[in-house]
């Protein structure tokens, strides 16, 4: 009976495939031109692969005619900035009776004449990606469709901001920006659509088609996935890399680097729906300051305006707001606003201008500016940013609280709201750049664009803040992103499944280009009547949120999710999360130069660096942060232990020092509400830095080295980046470098700190360090540059960490089991040992 179905289902894929169209059939000829290779096919149909670098070739299908020349494979993507990435010379066709083929120094291609197929395999002859049979390119009653060989071991990942388990094998989702409120644990589409995805084979794609794409990765059948189109050229790229974290960085080269956020973004911030009130704002950041609870932002939702959006504060909400931003300052806050993509046909005059001047989408059964209903302020125009005339508008407008002192946005609602599969009525819309099935996907970026461009063009040299939540691939060029609103809206008690599906949310953000996200903690949906009761939830939304690169609170309407409002356990809790985030500053912003420059995200999911372990393909709810912390947050209600799941080496447990556990192995770790479970690999250094109420607060303060000792023979290093962390002189590559270096030799740890490189930025502040290592007994002695150092008694360890040292002085702390080293700054390289 099981093969009867088996058999059945087979006659069932193969009917439906059968009773598609192959597009490309009898491949009969190419041409070649330089670094590209278009194949001709019997039906008069052409298909273009262009070699960009020796891993990464373009695929263009056109329905339209078009001539073949060395223009054909030419397409214009709001994505991809770069396609000339190394390749140099011409193809080379050798041509036997049943293929076409071509090499590189990665990759050998083939292309089976008849039937048609293509195959690309790697320098070892190992087969990467297979057209299905001779389904290479369908077209059927819904678009076009490619069908792909599917292995019965072969894992997909990525698709940028999706919900569900990692592992997108056995699924299906599709590309349609979608305003999503209280998203449920496996609902698809969201807000952002970016088509790249992995194989655990070692290859990637990116299908860079603007329209309603769907994947399939073995949903219809365990012996093929499909990625399809309903309308738009066929143009993928295929990325081969030695890992995953290499199929990311090619994609960022193709898409664009990932702007630098200012390193005050990178403390906490806090929001609300209804923080829309001059005098609210001063007394949220008094009450951060009194309390001693470290933050750097406080945001404004879009009831900061008078009307959508005049980029004008509400006159009965804001009396004076520049002083109000002056006051904000001098205290250490940055003010954020929010801003939306329309404008309201209740503000008449720049309704009027604006339709006057095509600046909206137009309705194309009426030529007139297509009327949007929006959740408030009525109906609107909606403003189309495909059009080159309207940057310059929409830039003088938004730069009018830039001027006031507003120090960035973010951009709401940019699907545009309301505006999911079910909102049929949009695709009447036609902007500049085409109809709305078309640029639907991509309304929120080409939005984003215009705010980082004229802000840049008003405020020349100074780094932008803009946070969004609707996008397409690219975006990281422009902006930063949050996961919208997640949390249970039936009630917020139960938001605990929402929690815990933010882990994979995240990740797959940041391996689709986003490595500066965040969640909304506490979940933006839901009325919390009793905050003691939602306290425990709040507690540990807070303790991820602070392993978020960019970390928010933000709730619906007027609930308040400031710490004190949760109790004292939970206001205590909270503060030690945040505080913790403020003292891996130097760590974390280097991790975001590396995120720049390579696009690989600060959250990592286990299988970025661990690849080869089968595993981490499994583990959805525990990441990397950086390269050598690992953090599993508890996500459970009332739970008092926690499976972590530790790959290959050793693992330092930061709650508990003297603690090592091998790898490649599953515990069962025991936790409290104030626990966060977070494991170093033996052999790293972690760059820390005092507590502070403000990011830098204070210009004079020491760096704290976390070392944990290697095995023998074994050596790291780490290089510390700092800049000014203001300006844009970072893109010159204007910073200082640090390096330090951490070895064991006959059991003692060596740490060598060298001295400041300047490389176009100084740290006008003093310094010092500080070395601290696990250990479970008191070091023998220590040496500083050949020179055996005096050990001194802790009276307060926070004391000690905080200031800045005035001698090189070992100490030991028989309560932590932990080993500290005050050494002086010097212009000279300090070689420290600490002999057992």
């Amino acid at each position: 009976m099981r093969y009867l179905s088996l058999f059945v289902l087979l006659l069932v894929n193969t009917f439906l495939l059968n009773a598609q169209t192959k597009v490309l059939q009898k491949c009969v000829g190419y041409k070649v031109f330089d670094n590209m290779v278009v194949f001709s096919f019997e039906n008069n149909q052409h298909m273009a692969i262009k070699v960009c670098s020796e891993s990464l070739l373009k695929f263009h299908y056109s329905p339209d005619e078009k001539p073949v020349d060395k223009d054909f494979a030419n397409t214009q993507s709001y994505a991809v900035v770069n396609e000339t990435l190394g390749f140099e010379g011409k193809i080379n066709i050798e041509e036997s009776q049943q293929a076409y083929e071509f090499y590189t120094s990665r990759l050998r291609v083939r292309v089976n004449k008849n039937p048609y197929q293509l195959q690309i395999f790697d320098k070892y002859q190992k087969l990467l990606l297979s057209d299905y049979n001779d389904q290479g390119l369908i077209k059927n009653e819904d678009g076009l469709v490619t069908y792909k060989t599917l292995r019965r071991d072969e894992q997909f990942f990525g698709l940028g901001e999706k919900s569900g388990n990692l592992n997108r094998r056995g699924k299906e989702f599709t590309m349609w920006n979608s305003d999503k409120p209280c998203y449920g644990v496996y609902e698809d589409p969201l807000y952002k659509s970016i088509p790249f995805f992995f194989s655990s084979y070692k290859y990637g794609v990116f299908f860079d088609n603007t329209y309603k794409t769907k994947f399939k990765f073995g949903s219809e059948s365990n012996n093929y996935f499909s990625y399809e189109t309903p309308g738009g050229d066929f143009t993928w790229y295929f990325i081969a890399g030695t890992d995953f974290k290499t199929i990311i960085s090619q994609y960022i080269d193709l898409t664009g680097k990932p702007i630098m956020p200012p390193k005050w973004a990178l403390g906490f911030a806090q929001s609300r729906g209804m923080y829309t009130y001059e005098k609210q704002a001063l007394e949220i950041a008094a009450e951060f300051r009194k309390r001693q609870i470290p933050c750097d932002i406080i945001y404004q939702d879009i009831g900061w305006v008078n009307d959508l959006q005049s980029f004008k504060w509400h006159k009965d909400r804001y009396s004076n707001p520049k002083e109000m931003l002056k006051k904000l300052d001098a205290a250490g806050f940055k003010m954020i606003l929010s801003q939306d993509p329309v404008i309201s046909q209740s503000n008449q005059q720049q309704w009027k201008e604006a339709d006057a001047l095509g600046y909206f989408a137009k309705d194309i059964r009426t030529g007139k500016s297509y009327d949007m209903p929006w959740p408030w302020g009525g109906n609107c125009g909606v403003v189309d940013f495909t059009n080159p005339a309207v940057a310059d508008w929409w830039g003088q407008l938004q730069q009018m609280p830039v001027a006031d002192g507003v120090r960035g946005f973010w951009t709401d609602m940019g699907e545009p709201a309301w505006s999911n599969e079910a909102d049929q009525d949009r695709l009447f819309m036609q902007h500049h750049d085409g109809m709305h099935d078309k640029v639907h996907n991509v309304y929120g970026l080409t939005w984003d664009k215009v705010v980082k461009e004229q802000f840049e063009k008003h405020n020349p040299g100074k780094r932008i803040f803009q946070m969004t939540r609707a996008a397409y691939a690219g975006l990281q060029r422009y902006t930063f992103g949050w996961s919208g609103d997640s949390g249970n809206g039936d009630n917020v008690l139960e938001g605990w499944g929402q929690l815990a599906n933010q882990i994979p949310v995240g990740l797959s953000a940041g391996m689709g280009g986003i490595p500066f996200w965040t969640t909304d903690i506490s979940g933006y949906c839901g009325d919390i009547s009793n905050h003691l009761a939602m306290a425990e939830l709040y507690v540990r939304w807070m303790q991820f949120g602070m392993f978020n690169p960019l970390s928010r609170a933000h709730h619906e309407g007027d609930n308040a999710v400031e710490p004190w409002m949760f109790g004292e356990e939970a206001e205590k809790l909270s503060k030690a999360a945040i505080e913790l985030k403020y003292q891996l500053f130097p760590y974390i912003y280097t991790q975001a130069r590396i995120a720049h420059d390579q696009g690989l995200p600060i959250m990592r999911a286990l299988f970025l660096e661990y690849p080869n372990d089968a595993e981490t393909f499994r583990i959805d709810d525990q990441f990397m942060f950086g390269e050598s912390m690992m953090v599993a947050p508890v996500v459970k209600k009332g739970s008092t232990k926690r499976a972590v799941y530790l790959p290959e080496g050793e693992w330092i447990d930061f709650n508990n020092p003297s603690t090592i556990y091998d790898g490649e192995q599953t515990i069962q770790y025991p936790v409290t509400l104030s626990t966060v479970p977070i494991f170093i690999k033996k052999g790293a250094i972690i760059p820390m830095m005092p507590v502070m109420q403000y990011i830098h607060e204070k210009k004079d303060f020491p760096l704290v080295l976390y070392v944990t000792k290697p095995n023998e023979a074994q050596s790291i290093a780490f290089n510390l980046y700092e800049d000014d962390g203001e300006s844009t002189d970072y893109l010159q590559n204007k910073h200082s470098n640090t390096r330090f270096e951490l070895r064991t030799e006959k059991n003692a740890a060596v740490v060598k700190i060298y001295p400041r490189e300047n490389k176009g930025y100084i740290h006008d502040g003093k310094r010092g360090y500080i070395i601290k290592t696990p250990a479970t007994k008191k070091p023998g002695s220590v040496i500083v540059n050949d020179k055996k150092i005096k050990s001194g008694k802790i009276k307060l360890i926070q004391q000690l960490i905080t200031a800045i040292p005035e001698s090189n002085t070992w100490y030991w702390s028989a309560d932590e089991q932990m080993i500290y080293v005050t050494v002086l700054e010097n212009q000279q390289t300090s070689t420290i040992t600490i002999q057992p």
